[in-house]
């Protein structure tokens, strides 16, 4: 008969606990993500609906070369993200939050550029959410994929507090990969949002 003490009783269970909290934590950050397909997946269905039944300002009037540089910066701006990761799980504390950093930076940059397109398409161009169908299609399309960046880097603003107080390291950078999950996601979502608003 094999004896067993109380602490090898006890170990598997504590470490079986720390690994079940950390799979919650990403599954409800999939879960959520899932929930967000299908919220943009019907926003881009709209826009492509009412985009075909539109009529006076329409696409032809979009700044693409402006937006094309928009996409870029916000691509950057997962390479970024992914870099603070990384940096994080080899406690690498400055590039750590250097990347958080930029990854803001990135961020706020993509918001900038949104805003001053807005203000020339509605100043200039005439093209307003009430104008026409195309008009409340590509501002409430664009406008909360924008909400959603502004939340990201809300977020990361977070993160880099906690990592100015050493709340990250090779131990403890779960957080950082989930803002991470988000913040690719909304990357990718406006990649589709330009390709089908702006290109076709």
């Amino acid at each position: 008969m094999t004896v067993t003490t109380s602490a090898e009783t006890q170990a598997p269970t504590e470490t079986h606990d720390h690994t079940e909290t950390l799979d919650l934590r990403k599954l409800g950050m999939w879960v959520f993500l899932s929930s967000e397909v299908i919220f943009f997946t019907s926003l881009i269905l709209t826009f492509l609906i009412y985009k075909d039944r539109s009529t006076g300002v329409g696409q032809d009037i979009l700044n693409i070369p402006l937006t094309g540089l928009n996409t870029f910066i916000l691509i950057v701006s997962s390479l970024t993200m992914v870099l603070s990761l990384d940096a994080a799980m080899k406690d690498r504390q400055r590039s750590m939050k250097l990347w958080l950093l930029a990854t803001i930076i990135l961020g706020t940059f993509f918001l900038s550029v949104q805003g001053y397109e807005y203000f020339q398409l509605w100043t200039h161009e005439g093209l307003t959410p009430a104008g026409n169908l195309f008009g409340s299609a590509f501002y409430t399309l664009t406008g909360f994929h924008g909400t959603h960046v502004l939340i990201g880097v809300i977020m990361l603003w977070g993160l880099l507090i906690k990592a100015l107080l050493g709340g990250f390291g090779s131990k403890n950078f779960l957080p950082i990969e989930l803002v991470g999950l988000y913040w690719h996601f909304v990357d990718l979502v406006w990649i589709l949002i330009f390709t089908l608003v702006y290109l076709l």
